[in-house]
């Protein structure tokens, strides 16, 4: 079977994914890759069937891959069926006050990065800057000092030999350092570090009422300092404006969803939010195409017997994938396996509107939205208690939320929206449930340098359908969007609408019906026009807490001098197939 991948698609895999000799010289092909993951996956039944049940997932396994119907996350794609044998993409590592913590958990950073994971940090713990130590030690130096450091450490190791490194750090709202954290992006620092202030609901309640907030000094629990809340709130507002960071993560929500209170606290998540995890706990991912699940009838509609199997076949294959997983210490394959947390999420969700017609702009979008994720989710965890029956109960079961309603499941956690942004490249679809960033796109400096330049292949069937002239188009490759052109019919702007086009309130109501039914949290990025005040961004910062979110991260558009994704492909782009313009 021939694997239907884009240019794009095939620079990415060839890039990231596909297996290289010592020389460096590609020894396999995208198709020989999808092979290799479906067969080392499979071998995971043999902990609980035999040879024949392994070759009949092997093959359901095989399908969803070719068909590009469903993908894991990338260290599964580099690493299964090699020695190396890391297949995660999330980790949590933990940072206690005191140097030996600190430099363990450093060295287990680059272990977990080489093997191809992203680290995620809560540096809560560590003692604010100006703290005496000891008589003999002298005063702190704080978490962002030592957060250099962990950066230092990131910019020297490429994940899995293949793509750099990526981090979370995490600060309390009320850790006394909470504005020097703020602004430590603003100054320059920190190039492979995104970060996240832990806020409470105590702290927006005071923001709400313009009341005081107390920081706490984590090492002897007293106050330290009294502020306005507005004051903090204010800052972190500014530095979102000035920089896309720092995002919010509503760490109370957060915990009221953790699934095992008795075994943990969270205090943070992956580098880009979507999974809250323990200290030393990892998660594998996996996405499904929602753009493939859309019958092509006169009344096109949602493919729900295919989505369910799809579903269920991509849960045992994220089950298999914690069974032969390779973790770099002992500590987080003993967390991980006690927990079995996965994370089934989407990608294509835009695609699949235009699909079905609708824009992403529109109410219906938000009903399917829901719709969506509710038969994912429920499809998912019914899938999570039959593997229960047939392979036990995560180990700490007993000291689940699950267990007081005696809902047996093979998984603490079952669903996750990752962001996607490499694997829906090679899917050839929009990433996770964002909307499509534009119809005409280069991506840059990626992939060791290079410009990525594509045009969204829905709608270059929707321009060769409907005939759309040579000029019209070429004024696309140049904007990006249609917004602008006067020749395109408000129906059809409003179905092709991209990012920027979309009202951050919407942008907000899709992330929260995703939520609703998410086991983790939701990676989504609220795409902001370069216009939007920072009275605006505080407003949606309410907002999404008030909606319940786990997290919120916004990016206004040309907020930095450089930018991975801008509008518009060159004049002499490969990209655009010429037979389409008339």
């Amino acid at each position: 079977m021939k694997l239907p991948l884009s240019p794009s698609a095939l620079k990415v895999a060839e890039s990231r994914y596909l297996l290289r000799e010592k020389n460096g010289h590609v020894c396999e092909t995208s198709e020989m890759m999808m092979s290799r993951v479906a067969q080392a996956v499979a071998k995971a039944e043999l902990h609980f069937g035999n040879i024949a049940q392994q070759e009949i997932w092997r093959k359901k396994f095989e399908d969803i891959l070719f068909k590009l119907d469903f993908l894991p996350n990338s260290p599964t794609l580099m690493n299964a069926g090699t020695p190396r044998g890391q297949l995660s993409a999330c980790f949590v590592l933990p940072i206690e006050d005191s140097l030996n913590s600190i430099f363990d958990t450093l060295k287990l950073t680059a272990m977990v990065q080489q093997s191809g994971g992203g680290t995620g940090f809560s540096f809560s713990k560590l003692r604010p800057k100006g703290e005496q130590v000891s008589a003999l030690a002298g005063t702190a130096s704080g978490p962002v000092s030592f957060m250099k450091i962990f950066d230092c450490t990131t910019e020297n190791i490429k994940q899995g030999g293949k793509r750099r490194g990526a981090n979370m750090g995490i600060l309390r709202v009320d850790h006394p350092d909470i504005l020097e954290f703020i602004h430590a992006k603003k100054e320059g620092g920190f190039t492979n570090f995104n970060l996240s202030i832990a806020v409470t609901d105590d702290f927006m309640k005071a923001v709400e009422t313009h009341g005081d907030f107390e920081l706490i000094n984590p090492f002897t629990r007293e106050s330290v300092q009294v502020l306005k809340a507005q004051e903090i709130f204010l800052e972190i507002v500014h530095g979102a404006w000035s920089t896309g960071d720092p995002g919010l993560i509503f760490i109370d929500a957060i915990e009221r969803a953790n699934p095992t209170p008795k075994v943990g606290a969270i205090e943070a998540t992956n580098p880009c939010g979507e999974v809250p995890l323990l200290p030393f706990e990892a998660c594998n991912l996996g996405s499904i195409n929602l753009s493939h699940m859309v019958s092509h009838t006169s009344r096109p509609d949602i493919l729900w017997e295919k989505l369910q199997k799809t579903v269920e076949t991509a849960m045992r294959f994220l089950d298999n994938v914690i069974e032969i997983n390779a973790f770099p210490d002992e500590k987080i394959t003993e967390q991980v396996k006690g927990n079995r947390k996965v994370g089934l999420g989407v990608m294509g969700f835009h695609e699949l509107l235009i699909q079905l017609n609708v824009p992403y702009s529109s109410e219906k979008a938000v009903f399917i939205a829901e719709q969506l994720m509710k038969f994912i989710h429920e499809t998912a965890q019914q899938t999570s208690q039959n593997l229960a029956l047939e392979r036990g109960v995560f180990p700490n079961w007993d000291k689940s939320q699950y267990a007081l309603v005696n809902k047996k499941l093979r998984n603490a956690t079952c669903t996750s929206i990752a962001p996607t942004g490499t694997i829906s490249i090679l899917a050839g679809t929009s990433p996770s449930i964002e909307p499509i960033f534009a119809l005409a796109l280069s991506r840059k400096q990626v992939l060791g340098g290079q410009t990525l330049e594509e045009i969204n292949p829905l709608f270059l069937k929707y321009a060769k359908t409907h005939r759309i002239p040579k000029e019209v188009m070429a004024k696309l490759t140049q904007d990006g969007t249609l917004k602008e052109i006067d020749e395109i019919g408000k129906s059809t702007k409003e179905l092709f609408a991209t990012a920027l086009e979309i009202s951050p309130r919407q942008h907000l109501r899709i992330q929260k019906s995703f939520q609703t039914y998410c086991d983790n949290a939701v990676s989504k990025t609220i795409n902001l026009p370069n216009s939007f005040s920072k009275e605006e961004i505080a407003q949606l910062y309410l907002e999404a807490w008030r909606l319940g979110l786990k997290g919120i991260t916004v990016f206004r558009y040309g907020c930095k001098p450089t930018q991975v994704m801008e509008f518009g492909i060159g004049a002499d782009s490969h990209c655009f197939p010429r037979d389409c313009l008339i």
